[in-house]
């Protein structure tokens, strides 16, 4: 089970994934201050420096409470953080969690980066961690994230009405996603390497 005192690093040649820190802010700033539209879909993003100091010590405070655990993405040939992606709604008794509150910079969106940081996060829950369970969640608006979630092999579970807000603070319904270790083990890890692979 995840121990959020923990300092956890995940990694392969491409990606270094580890705990989001406050002094990541400046790293951050460039995307938060010029790519607003990462920020469309969901409320209580980290659009602008304000909202952006928000975001990662909400963050950080969550992982203190041991509810939730944030990463920085670093991508290593340009030793720079990227974007950042979380584990939340973590259970110890159910060993399920969600995985999301993930974003990047614009360059790095449809490159290797997403499916990639997924497989490391995936392989750590179920086989590092034990979990049987990784959940995802997006606007149901946002067929762009959905169909990420869905070509890393998640399954559509249904839609959560009326469930949360966008940016502009309007109501939204949400798809939920899975993946199941049993899905991991047998046929999505491999799959998802595959992909991974053509890149």
């Amino acid at each position: 089970m995840i121990h959020c005192k923990d300092d956890y690093i995940i990694e392969n040649d491409q990606l270094l994934l580890r705990p989001l820190l406050s002094t990541d802010f400046n790293e951050l700033l460039e995307f938060s201050m010029n790519e607003p539209e990462i920020w469309k879909y969901n409320a209580f993003g980290a659009d602008g420096a304000e909202n952006l100091k928000k975001y990662i010590d909400n963050a950080i405070f969550q992982r203190e409470q041991g509810a939730e655990y944030p990463f920085a993405v670093i991508k290593k040939s340009e030793n720079k953080i990227i974007g950042s992606t979380r584990f939340y709604a973590i259970s110890t008794i159910n060993k399920t969690l969600e995985l999301g509150y993930t974003w990047y910079g614009k360059q790095y969106q449809g490159t290797f980066v997403n499916k990639t940081c997924k497989f490391l996060l995936l392989e750590f829950a179920f086989e590092k961690m034990g979990f049987e369970r990784v959940g995802f969640k997006a606007n149901s608006g946002n067929e762009r994230s959905i169909n990420a979630m869905k070509s890393i092999g998640c399954v559509v579970e249904g839609t959560l009405r009326n469930f949360a807000f966008d940016s502009q603070l309007n109501r939204i319904d949400v798809a939920v996603l899975s993946i199941v270790r049993e899905e991991w083990l047998n046929i999505v890890k491999q799959n998802l390497q595959q992909k991974i692979n053509t890149f």
